[in-house]
């Protein structure tokens, strides 16, 4: 980091892992900058996301697990895997947002109508931009 270089791929992936098990995680969270490489894209594991059909209720094998592996918690219908929750859909995915979505980031912003906030700071403090920049 000092010589301006990226941090590893496995040591970013591991602090979002740390991150996302934190109380203040539990309702949601955003991620702003990651993934910024499909590698760790791929370790966001989202192959272990679960999804109960029928209400739309999603669970995650590592951050959200089900009471029950496999089954819906309120319901105790099983749970399925989308067929998109691979890796190989996922790289897709992202090739497309780079090749599709970020051209929006420039179009909007040579009209001068894009607002670049930094997500980092505190949440009551983000909120507020977002509330000035939409009021104005």
């Amino acid at each position: 980091m000092d010589k301006g270089e990226l941090v590893s791929d496995d040591l970013v992936v591991g602090i979002i892992d740390e991150a996302v098990k934190k109380p203040s995680c539990q309702k949601g969270f955003i991620l702003d900058g990651f993934p910024r490489t499909v590698v760790q894209a791929e370790k966001e594991r989202i192959t272990g996301r679960w999804i109960h059909p029928s209400s739309g209720r999603s669970y995650h094998k590592k951050f959200a697990p089900p009471k029950v592996p496999g089954v819906d918690d309120v319901t105790g219908e099983p749970l399925i895997q989308r067929k998109d929750d691979t890796p190989e859909v996922l790289k897709s995915r992202l090739e497309a947002f780079h090749r599709q979505t970020e051209p929006v980031i420039d179009y909007y912003a040579k009209k001068g109508v894009l607002a670049e906030l930094q997500a980092e700071k505190p949440p009551k403090q983000v909120t507020a931009e977002v509330q000035k920049v939409l009021s104005s």
